[in-house]
């Protein structure tokens, strides 16, 4: 890989990593912040990656087990009868017999690794889950944070249709008038219409996509959201000049790459996948297991523990493999092509995080100046626009050209809305990227489950 991201200039570092910047750092906006904090107590994906994580400390604990013997302690009574024509004596003979002891059975004496690497197979799998879990709750941040942001640039859509509708509902009413008094011509009073109709498609239209965002936004946070949180617009550029990744310090590091749990899950699976390769190895090898008791037995329950009654048992075995068809070969070639599988998606995990983040940087300056040179063209479409409103009125020019201007101007604001909300989601992407900051505002780490056995 590369020493640096591309689009990266190569200079020191500011003085605070990036990747320790916080989520609510980066999402100022208070009503932001309150949807964030709705959607990670009640989005359905992240529960189940915080379940999984449960289900994964089990499962370990359970291969964790396996390294200790498993004590037990019994207490029973055996009654038998056997009848005269079997019977030594010739008759009827009925007997009983108590025992209590207490042992373990089957355990395996782990002499060549085989259930020491299935428990690191389960511990590395359980960590891979954590980290699952982690980068589920930095997709789940910044898809809110998108869904949010998209919500918000639809409201200022759908209010600059609202704007130019009625704008162009009084510019019509004026033609109409006009043209009645016979000053205007039927055709700039029907050019003036089509401007009217225009404009109330759009609001109709974007009422719709508000709508859909609204419920796009509830589904991501998993519960009906409160007026008071929803959006009207898009953060002012002050706000966006404020934010701690507006700026990108230069010479960021790739070695940041080492912070996105989703790397670190690869790693983490790559290591079970080797512990895999020892226990498949542990398989050519004899296993042997004991099985151990001691206790009493008694023929009646009240000698059970009398002096004398003392019993034990000891049964040791050795299972050597001689002969199963290949199976032990087939199961080794079997781990070995899973490591290298694991080593493939691995190294593709740090290629990807790679991309993403340069292609963030990358995009970041181009937005910039797209913003400026949109901010102009508006600048200059809004004089356009009164120039040619005062000539029409004056009779100096046709209301075609007045016309013109009007959706000149309408669509240079529309383009500097998506520009904006482009700026936005790409500040969005390059938090994500860096693998999402996993501290707070306050410089601590965010409460997760404990990762250590």
């Amino acid at each position: 890989m590369p020493a640096r991201f591309a689009g990266d200039s190569g200079s020191p570092a500011a003085a605070q990593p990036v990747a320790d910047i916080g989520w609510r750092e980066v999402f100022t906006d208070p009503a932001l912040r309150d949807v964030i904090d709705l959607a990670l107590a009640n989005n359905r994906d992240l529960r189940v990656a915080v379940l999984n994580i449960e289900k994964a400390r089990a499962q370990y604990g359970v291969q964790r087990a396996a390294l200790l013997p498993s004590v037990n302690a019994s207490l029973g009574e055996t009654a038998s009868r056997t009848p005269a024509d079997l019977s030594a004596t010739g008759r009827t003979v009925t007997g009983q017999s108590y025992s209590a002891s207490l042992g373990f059975s089957a355990y395996e004496l782990d002499l060549f690794g085989r259930v020491r690497s299935l428990s690191s197979q389960a511990l590395e799998s359980f960590m891979a889950t954590a980290e699952a879990r982690r980068s589920t709750q930095i997709s789940l941040v910044a898809e809110v944070a998108t869904a949010y942001l998209t919500l918000a640039s639809d409201q200022e859509r759908l209010k600059l249709a609202q704007d130019t509708l009625f704008s162009q509902n009084a510019t019509y009413q004026l033609n109409q008038r006009s043209f009645e008094l016979g000053v205007t011509s039927a055709l700039a009073l029907r050019q003036s219409q089509t401007s009217v109709e225009s404009a109330r498609v759009d609001v109709e239209k974007y009422l719709s996509q508000v709508a859909q965002d609204r419920n796009a936004l509830a589904l991501l946070v998993g519960t009906e959201l409160p007026e008071r949180l929803l959006p009207t617009g898009l953060p002012d550029s002050v706000s966006v000049a404020a934010n701690p990744l507006a700026q990108v310090p230069p010479g960021l590091p790739s070695d940041l790459l080492q912070r996105r749990p989703d790397i670190l899950q690869a790693e983490r699976n790559l290591r079970a996948a080797n512990a895999n390769i020892g226990a498949a190895r542990a398989a050519f090898y004899p296993r042997i297991s004991l099985t151990a008791s001691a206790g009493s037995s008694s023929a009646s329950l009240s000698g059970l523990f009398k002096g004398g009654s003392g019993a034990w048992t000891f049964v040791p075995q050795v299972s050597l493999p001689i002969f199963n068809a290949g199976a032990n070969e087939a199961n080794l070639s079997i781990a070995k092509t899973d490591r290298e599988v694991s080593v493939a998606q691995y190294e593709k995990a740090i290629q990807t995080a790679f991309k993403e983040v340069s292609d963030a940087l990358v995009l970041r300056s181009g937005i910039d100046r797209q913003l400026s040179a949109q901010a102009a063209l508006v600048a200059a479409a809004d004089d356009a626009w009164r120039l040619s409103q005062a000539r029409f009125k004056r009779g100096v020019d046709s209301y075609l050209n007045e016309l013109d201007s009007q959706r000149t101007l309408y669509a240079a604001q529309q383009n500097l809305i998506g520009l904006r909300l482009s700026q936005q989601s790409n500040m969005i992407s390059f938090y994500k990227a860096l693998g999402g900051c996993w501290v707070e505002h306050t410089g601590q780490p965010v409460a997760t489950l404990p990762l250590t056995p």
